[in-house]
């Protein structure tokens, strides 16, 4: 049910004035994020502090009023649609960074810092933070902890729970808890701020969140190489591993995710590629430069169309630049694009792209493939037409399919975006009932009344 009793708002609304918002016009830019569905809350809070956000908490659980947390909204699952209405809370006033420890390896952030942002400034100061989510430029630091979110870097160094050291959250009854810590090492008690990195705003608020920083590498160098086939691309990378090297990243990209961004930069190397492969090394420049040049030997046995290299920063984010326009030219086809995060283990990477190739045959449907080749993580997006006769039907079909397909590969539904409302459906397909019960069991022990976030996969 959607929450509709406006009265405990207006009330709320004079506790906290200038927090809370019950005009039309600020409710409805908070209704969505970049998934289809939308649902307009009652009231938006935009709090300045823990306390504020306390405060809203212990109000909401105590009226059973529905509250939806958000960060900068670039979800692709709905996970921040407020589907029973009530508060949508934005975190957006909460957006500094309160510290940058270089002596620790350390950084203390609230959570609407934008990613990119925080990687430039301790960029700055010769330290590094790995997680590089494709839309580091619009996203922010609390909403990447929400859904422990990846990126193509997360080969080499790991996704963002390995970066989160501690955090401050509040639970439904106004607590704030911290958790965890400022050291690299801490076994006291359970793990518990892990807890709350990819809960999806179903237990709590993060309001700060300590964040662990390593030395910047001095220098890096990638690849970017086309292929005759996908069959030479991933024998290509299987031979990389072999040879002992451990890349920062790898990302590949299909023969239809090619010719569209070919489309959209004039890329005519992209023109006739099969398959597209980025490599990245990063580290010390001599061994950087001696590695790159025997990983290029190496692909170089798969007769590949081109190789084009970059030595340095700004070489290298010139050969970024193509993979981050893979998005944004599917949707310049004017398909519909259903982006799946899927993931398979990495030894079915080619298995992967077979099954991708017969579902576009059996249900009449453009599958376009591309990703983080190196963990599995292949962002497989059904290509639509919704004006085609019984497209939606099929397509519907072919997510059925692909998931079962993932998951009998041993694979998983989702790698980076998390279950939301978009993978709320195939949620019992992919995780047992014993799995199922303890994830109710831990949301009952933290939100008993349900408040945060309801009509999500819990």
């Amino acid at each position: 049910m959607t929450f509709k009793n406006h009265s405990p708002l207006r009330r709320l609304k004079k506790i906290l004035p200038g927090e809370i918002f019950l005009e039309p016009a600020t409710l409805a830019k908070y209704a969505g994020d970049k998934w289809f569905a939308v649902h307009q809350p009652d009231a938006v809070a935009l709090p300045r502090s823990a306390k504020s956000v306390s405060t809203i908490l212990r109000f909401a659980d105590k009226n059973r009023i529905p509250v939806t947390p958000r960060g900068a909204a670039h979800g692709y699952v709905g996970g921040c649609v407020p589907m029973r209405g009530g508060i949508a809370l934005s975190l957006e006033r909460m957006n500094k960074i309160l510290e940058i420890n270089p002596q620790d390896f350390v950084a203390v952030v609230q959570p609407f810092v934008n990613t990119a942002d925080f990687q430039a400034a301790v960029e700055k100061r010769g330290l590094f933070y790995p997680p590089d989510p494709a839309s580091r430029a619009n996203n922010s630091l609390g909403g990447n902890i929400a859904t422990n979110a990846g990126g193509p870097r997360c080969l080499k160094y790991g996704v963002t729970r390995d970066y989160v050291l501690g955090l401050e959250v509040v639970l439904t009854n106004g607590n704030i808890v911290r958790l965890g810590g400022r050291t690299h090492k801490n076994k006291t008690g359970f793990d518990l701020h892990r807890l709350f990195v990819g809960s999806e705003g179903l237990l709590g608020v993060i309001t700060e969140a300590t964040l662990k920083l390593i030395p910047l590498p001095p220098f890096r160098a990638n690849l970017a190489v086309g292929f005759r086939s996908m069959n030479a691309a991933v024998h290509a990378l299987s031979a990389i591993f072999a040879a002992g090297f451990l890349p920062c990243a790898t990302e590949l990209a299909d023969e239809f995710t090619l010719a569209a961004a070919a489309k959209r930069t004039n890329s005519k190397r992209l023109l006739g590629c099969k398959a597209h492969l980025i490599i990245e090394l990063d580290g010390q420049e001599n061994s950087v430069r001696h590695e790159i040049a025997a990983v290029e030997k190496i692909v170089r046995r798969q007769k590949p169309l081109f190789v084009e290299r970059g030595f340095g920063s700004e070489q290298c984010e010139a050969v970024w630049q193509i993979r981050r326009e893979f998005s944004y030219a599917l949707r310049d086809t004017g398909l519909t694009k259903l982006n799946q995060d899927i993931v398979v283990p990495r030894g079915k990477l080619a298995q992967l792209f077979k099954f991708a190739a017969r579902l576009q045959k059996q249900h009449g449907l453009q599958l376009a493939c591309f990703g983080h080749a190196g963990d599995g993580n292949i962002h497989t997006n059904v290509m639509v037409d919704y004006a085609q006769p019984g497209a939606k039907k099929r397509a519907e079909a072919c997510l059925d399919e692909l998931f079962r397909g993932v998951l009998a590969m041993g694979g998983a539904i989702t790698g980076e975006h998390g279950i939301g409302l978009a993978k709320k459906r195939w949620w019992p397909l992919a995780v047992s009932k014993e799995a199922r019960e303890l994830h109710r069991n831990v949301k009952a022990a933290l939100d008993p009344h349900g408040v945060l976030n309801p009509g999500k996969f819990i």
